[in-house]
C-alpha cells in the first residue's frame, strides 16, 4: 500500500486547516461588499476586516489601529522601508544584518543604492552586535532592520539589546517577524513589524504590517490607500486572523512536541557521515532544522526525497523558489549546496519524522553514488 505524502517544508508556506478553510469560505460568503462603502453589507465586510486585525494585534501586543493588512511581505518591505526613509531622508544610510531576506535587502539597496551596510552573524546565526552598535550609532542611519528568527536556519535573534541600541540611537528598528509570528511570542520592541500569515497557517496573498504611533513615514508612492492600495481581500484577512488564533490556541503544546521532533531530527542527522547541522540548538525556532551534506547537490537530494514521498526545503528559503546557493548559509560559514531544511507544521506526526529519518540514509547514498562522490571519512 502507498503510504501518504509527508509535508516538511512549511516555513512560509503551511498548510491551511479546516477552520482555516471554514473562516475563508465565510470570507466569501459574507465580505463580498466593498468595504469601503457605507451600505449595510459593506459595513459587515468591514467589521470581519477590523476584526481580523484585532485579533492579530493582540499577538503583536499592539492596538488595531497600528496594524494593517498589506499584499505581501515583500510589498511591506517595499513601502515601510521607503516611506521611513523618505522620511529621515538627509539619512543616507540603512543598516541590515548579512541573513536578512533577500525581499528586504533588495528593498532596502533600491531605497539607498549606495548606502546598505550589512552587518555579519557568527556561526550559530547571531549578529555581531558589537559591530551592528558601531553601525547604528554612526552618523547618517536611516533605519535599522533585523530579523526576530532566521527562516532557513531557525536562529533567534537578542532583540532586546538591538532595540535599545536603536532606541538610544534614535534609529527606527523594523524587525522581521515574517518567521516567528505564530511560533514564538512576539517581538516587544520595533518601530515597524512585518508578519506573514501564511507561515502561521493562514492563506497566501497577504501580509501584516504594524507601525507604532511614533514611527514617522512620508509616502513615496502615488496618492491612495498607503498600505492596500487596491483594498483588503476580506476573505485572506479573516483567515489570517482565525489561523492566528489557532495557532497561540495550541501553541505551547505545539512548540513542545514539534520541538521534540526536531530535536530528534537533528540528533540522528549529526551522527550521518558528511552532515552538520546548522542553527543555533538552543535559541531556535521549535519547528525548524536546517543541516548540510558533503558530496551532494540540494537540487538532487530534494527530488529523491520528493520521489520518496517527502517534501522539504533546500536552497536559499527566500530565493522566489529557486535552488540558488543560500546567502544566509554562506553567512554563517555552512555549505551552500546539498543543505536541507525541514520545518513541521502542527499535523506532522512522531512516525512521519520516523519515516523521514529511516529513508533520509538510503537517498543520501543513492544521490552520492549516481554523482559518483567518494564516502566520507
Amino acid at each position: 500500500m502507498q503510504r501518504s505524502r509527508v509535508f516538511l517544508d512549511a516555513g512560509g508556506s503551511a498548510p491551511l486547516s479546516s477552520r482555516v478553510v471554514d473562516a475563508l469560505q465565510a470570507g466569501f460568503a459574507d465580505g463580498w461588499a466593498d468595504p469601503a462603502r457605507l451600505v449595510t453589507e459593506s459595513r459587515k465586510a468591514r467589521g470581519l476586516i477590523d476584526g481580523s486585525r484585532e485579533a492579530i494585534a493582540e499577538v503583536l501586543g499592539a492596538s488595531a489601529d497600528q496594524v494593517h493588512f498589506v499584499p505581501s511581505i515583500h510589498f511591506a518591505f517595499e513601502r515601510v522601508i521607503a516611506g521611513i526613509a523618505q522620511m529621515r531622508r538627509a539619512q543616507p544610510r540603512i543598516v541590515v544584518s548579512a541573513i536578512e531576506r533577500d525581499a528586504l535587502i533588495h528593498a532596502a539597496i533600491h531605497t539607498r543604492p549606495h548606502g546598505v551596510e550589512s552587518v555579519g552573524v557568527d556561526a550559530a546565526g547571531h549578529l555581531d552586535f558589537d559591530a551592528f552598535t558601531a553601525a547604528v550609532t554612526a552618523d547618517g542611519v536611516a533605519l535599522a532592520a533585523i530579523q526576530h528568527a532566521n527562516q532557513e536556519i531557525g536562529t533567534v535573534q537578542r532583540l532586546d539589546p538591538v532595540a535599545l541600541v536603536c532606541a538610544d540611537a534614535g534609529v527606527p528598528l523594523l524587525v522581521d517577524a515574517s518567521s516567528s509570528i505564530g511560533h514564538r511570542d512576539a517581538p516587544e520592541h520595533w518601530d515597524a513589524l512585518v508578519a506573514h500569515p501564511a507561515d502561521w497557517g493562514g492563506p497566501a496573498g497577504i501580509a501584516v504590517l504594524a507601525l507604532t504611533p511614533q514611527t514617522r513615514w512620508l509616502p513615496t508612492w502615488p496618492e491612495g490607500d498607503d498600505w492596500a492600495p487596491g483594498g483588503v481581500s476580506v476573505p485572506l484577512a479573516l483567515a489570517s486572523a482565525v489561523a492566528l488564533q489557532e495557532r497561540e490556541q495550541g501553541r505551547l503544546a505545539n512548540a513542545g512536541r514539534l520541538g521534540a521532533l526536531v530535536e530528534k531530527i537533528r540528533a540522528t542527522v549529526r551522527r550521518l557521515e558528511g552532515v552538520e547541522v546548522l542553527g543555533d540548538p538552543y535559541e531556535r525556532l521549535p519547528h525548524v532544522v536546517t543541516f548540510s551534506c558533503l558530496y551532494v547537490d540540494g537540487e538532487s537530494l530534494l527530488s529523491e526525497l520528493d520521489r520518496e514521498g517527502f517534501a522539504v526545503g533546500s536552497g536559499s528559503a527566500c530565493a522566489s523558489g529557486s535552488l540558488e546557493p543560500s546567502r544566509v548559509l554562506a553567512s554563517i560559514g555552512a555549505l551552500t549546496h546539498g543543505n536541507v531544511r525541514v520545518a513541521l507544521h502542527p499535523a506532522v506526526t512522531g512516525e512521519d519524522v520516523d519515516r523521514f529519518l529511516a529513508v533520509l540514509p538510503q537517498v543520501l547514498d543513492r544521490v552520492r553514488s549516481r554523482l559518483g562522490a567518494p564516502r566520507t571519512p
